[in-house]
């Protein structure tokens, strides 16, 4: 009996030598699966040094708009080595970032003129901002004062537009700047047409033109307006800008007649062909290099650029010839007063 227990343990202390072998009976601890990849360690920015570029935009701006503005601003500030925030508003807090060195504000004014003093080293540029001098850090940029080269350009556009050039013009009768204007409409119809010759329909000469006394009521506009769209057959209008209010302006538009502003009401009147306007992008893209150099006091002229086009009427071909004449007008290639 004795020798069977002796046998059985020998047995089972072999069955146990035999199942562990050479290796060891430690079980590994299991591996912890994080439950996301932490992102890879982006290169420190000191805040303390990188400088800082405001814009200031109303909250009110349509989208389109405020990602134009944003996306400039944006660009600008990204190839200078500039950070860039947007804001609605300014606060004196803002203005003790000592990174601060630029600041872009659309009208409505956050109060320009009242922090500018308080701080020194910041630029300011006050784009359309009504009743705002440059000098100091206050750099402006001004609305365009310019009355001839849109004359010419809608001229110009007109009669590329209009069978047998049945184009018109309305302005303020004694105005020596609608004269010099009224001028260059009648050259930019005829750089495009050359000389012209035979444009006599009923012995109307085109462009067909008409001064509005500068007592006449206002309300009373729309009737010489109809002179020249229903007696003259004038297809298509340009209306000096000091007569063109909004409400004058979408009347013509009911006419039939097609219309070429500096200045688009909204809603958009029938028949407007294309607003001829200050490009406050360019505007601000010239400006730059002397805000982010500390030079203040700027007056910013804006070059005229061409929107609100409709496509259905000025197609993109023309629209092209149209962008081309206006470059050679702004470089100096192209007379207004004598083409």
């Amino acid at each position: 009996m004795r020798v069977k227990q002796l046998l059985f343990v020998f047995l089972i202390l072999s069955l146990l030598t035999a199942c562990r072998g050479n290796g060891s009976t430690e079980v590994a601890p299991p591996t912890v699966v994080p439950s996301h990849t932490p992102p890879p360690s982006a290169t420190p920015i000191s805040t303390l040094s990188t400088p800082l570029a405001l814009l200031i935009l109303p909250a009110d701006m349509d989208k389109a708009t405020s990602d134009l503005y944003q996306k400039t601003v944006y660009d600008l500030a990204l190839a200078s080595g500039f950070r860039f925030q947007v804001r609605n508003g300014i606060t004196p807090q803002d203005l003790t970032d000592p990174t601060l060195k630029v600041v872009i504000a659309l009208p409505p004014d956050p109060g320009i003129a009242n922090y500018a003093p308080t701080a020194p080293n910041v630029q300011f540029l006050a784009v359309n901002i009504p009743n705002l001098n440059a000098g100091g850090n206050i750099s402006v940029l001004a609305p365009s004062n310019e009355v001839e080269l849109p004359a010419f350009l809608a001229g110009y556009t007109l009669a590329m537009l209009l069978d047998e050039y049945h184009l018109g013009m309305l302005y303020p009768d004694g105005d020596q700047n609608a004269l010099a204007a009224l001028n260059a409409f009648n050259n930019g119809m005829r750089y495009y047409c050359g000389l012209c010759d035979g444009i006599y329909i009923d012995l109307v000469t085109y462009p067909a033109v008409l001064a509005i006394p500068p007592n006449e009521d206002p309300g009373k506009f729309g009737g010489y307006a109809n002179v020249l769209i229903n007696d003259k057959d004038v297809d298509g209008l340009y209306i000096y800008p000091s007569l063109a209010s909004d409400d004058f302006l979408s009347y013509v538009g009911t006419q039939g007649a097609y219309l070429i502003g500096v200045s688009r009401p909204e809603p958009r009147p029938g028949g407007w062909v294309m607003t001829i306007t200050p490009d406050t992008i360019k505007a601000i893209q010239s400006a730059w290099p002397q805000l982010i150099a500390g030079q203040g006091g700027q007056s910013v002229q804006s070059p005229l650029g061409i929107e609100d086009v409709d496509t259905g009427i000025l197609s993109e071909a023309k629209l092209r010839l149209v962008q081309e004449t206006l470059d050679a007008l702004i470089a100096g290639r192209i007379r207004t007063s004598n083409p």
